[in-house]
């Protein structure tokens, strides 16, 4: 096993599966009855969030549209189990830590090179710890 740091946003600990997205998110774009990403020029799109511990860059749409979007998903049970986020907003900070969603920054940067989509992870944010299985 192997071990990386990172800066707890959101508290919370939640083991899954690894899916990075080089493009910036917005949480609006994703099916909210299926979890899979709606924008067709996205690096994920048809692809499913749901369960995912979700690694990008950035968030991006007004504040209203993020926080709106992640609330749907998280109603109807197709949000990602945790983020990892590389350059943190306000609005993705308050809807993580109202949601109650492990939300972490400042991973150390061993953790891009060495994990790939379908990695198995423990982000335990409360902590500041990664676990890879």
């Amino acid at each position: 096993m192997k071990t990386y740091k990172c800066h707890k946003i959101s508290e919370g600990v939640a083991t899954g599966e690894i899916l990075t997205s080089e493009d910036d998110f917005c949480f609006y774009l994703v099916d909210p009855k299926t979890g899979i990403v709606i924008e067709k020029q996205h690096c994920l799109y048809g692809q499913c969030i749901t369960g995912k511990i979700l690694v990008f860059p950035n968030g991006k749409g007004s504040s209203v549209v993020q926080a709106d979007g992640m609330y749907q998903l998280q109603l109807a049970g197709t949000e990602p189990k945790a983020m990892l986020i590389k350059n943190p907003d306000t609005t993705l900070v308050a809807s993580a830590i109202i949601m109650e969603m492990p939300l972490a920054d400042r991973v150390e940067a061993s953790f891009y090179k060495e994990i790939k989509d379908g990695d198995i992870v423990t982000v335990d944010a409360t902590n500041g710890v990664i676990t890879a299985e």
